[in-house]
């Protein structure tokens, strides 16, 4: 999912990004917290529902991995953290305003 539009440019005076109207504030995203077990047995925390910039997200992600002392990575507008971490996960996030909450199993 690409986080800007392909306008580049446009002679309409009213014209208004629709991805403008679909940033959330970074105080106010709304996350599900998810485990996934990978082959090899290894579980990975994955945290869904952000929405904004991709710099935002990477710089939640990087605090996430700090916090949590593991290794991770962002992809498709998710964070993956290694290791089953959901409850410290919500914590973190709920520490810092955000709307977390455990999903699936």
């Amino acid at each position: 999912m690409k986080n800007t539009p392909n306008i580049i440019f446009s002679t309409d005076p009213d014209y208004k990004s629709e991805l403008s109207s679909e940033i959330v504030k970074s105080s106010k995203q709304d996350f599900r917290i998810h485990l996934n077990r990978r082959p090899g047995g290894k579980i990975v925390t994955i945290v869904k529902g952000f929405i904004g910039h991709q710099d935002q997200i990477k710089t939640i992600g990087k605090r996430l991995k700090k916090k949590c002392g593991v290794g991770g990575t962002v992809k498709n507008n998710e964070i993956l953290i290694q290791g089953n971490f959901r409850d410290k996960v919500i914590e973190l996030l709920k520490s810092q305003g955000h709307i977390a909450k455990p999903s699936g199993g």
